[in-house]
């Protein structure tokens, strides 16, 4: 598959314009364009006092953000904050090189990922073994933040955005042990990132995001919990955009998580290899979605399967499982 994806990139379109959706209170959503893609990764700027971006893309994706900020009025000395929700690359693959642009600008990530955008070799290096050559056409290299630049989050925190409003920043594990959820103190968005999944607007189709190595079940559900406690009053999605039905989205997202979990589970007490496990999978699900109906639009089908893949959900958690079945040291 990811071959399949590298293929894809290299005969996507340029980035082109900026793609921005003004979605009120001094919000927009920029359309990141992840591998030349439309609709895959969103980034948001907050703007006012103290502009701040949420979510920079894929490192290959900078060139399209600055367009869009600098469309937006946001010049290379404005920009006050950048705050991603956790360091994978196709959320916070660009903060080195936006940093490196926008030299006012704080860096804002869990404590817990800080470290990795400070050297992000590891994380590198990780990537590479993961995607080989397909991680040169989806995401670029995650250039170093200065650890100057960067404020590590505690489990809460609070980002000033000017005027007396904030971001509240909330510890969201399961998808990822460095992720976040933010609230904006006057418009009540909760920025998402990964913690609920992947929306599809065109179909409202919802897929769960639970990719190894840090998936959790209890932390993931205990993280959507948290998540409707907050009250917010929208959700905005890094993959893809702005939900208004909270309550009801943040109850398929469980949902979600546990019909995956169970056909992960049912496949290993069937005694399937991880490979026939997606297959299972993948196979079982498949009803669930309307974009993966027969006559459905593929590229909506396609773009579905880059961010929310089966074989990396299943992977996810078969790896979860394996640590629940290691014998307690």
């Amino acid at each position: 598959m990811r071959d399949d994806i590298a293929t894809d990139a290299d005969r996507s379109p340029d980035h082109g314009a900026p793609d921005i959706t003004d979605l009120g209170n001094d919000v927009f959503q920029i359309d990141t364009k992840m591998a030349g893609y439309q609709g895959i990764t969103a980034g948001y700027l907050i703007r006012g006092s103290r502009p701040c971006l949420v979510e920079t893309g894929t490192a290959l994706s900078v060139p399209v953000v600055r367009m869009a900020l600098a469309s937006l009025g946001v010049g290379p000395e404005d920009l006050a904050t950048v705050v991603v929700t956790h360091i994978h690359l196709d959320h916070a693959g660009g903060v080195g090189d936006i940093a490196a642009m926008y030299a006012a600008a704080e860096v804002v990530v869990h404590r817990k990922g800080a470290r990795h955008l400070a050297d992000p070799s590891r994380l590198m290096a990780g990537a590479r073994r993961a995607y080989g050559d397909a991680l040169d056409v989806l995401f670029g290299v995650l250039a170093p933040v200065p650890a100057s630049r960067i404020t590590a989050l505690d489990d809460v925190g609070t980002v000033d955005l000017g005027d007396g409003r904030r971001l509240e920043s909330h510890y969201s594990p399961g998808h990822a042990k460095h992720h976040v959820g933010l609230i904006d103190s006057l418009s009540g968005d909760l920025y998402v990132g990964d913690a609920a999944g992947v929306y599809i607007a065109e179909t409202g189709d919802l897929r769960p995001a639970t990719p190894p190595p840090d998936f959790d079940q209890e932390l993931a559900l205990a993280s959507l919990r948290k998540f409707s406690a907050l009250r917010p009053t929208r959700l905005l999605f890094s993959h893809y955009g702005p939900v208004d039905d909270v309550d009801t989205i943040l109850a398929r997202s469980a949902e979600e998580i546990l019909v995956w979990v169970e056909g992960a589970r049912a496949a290993r007490a069937a005694g399937l290899d991880l490979d026939h496990a997606v297959a299972m999978v993948r196979s079982q699900t498949l009803s669930r979605y309307a974009a993966l109906q027969p006559g459905a639009d593929p590229a909506i089908a396609a773009r579905f399967e880059r961010i929310s893949g089966a074989a990396a959900n299943v992977d996810g958690i078969w790896h979860w499982l394996d640590k629940l079945d290691q014998p307690a040291s």
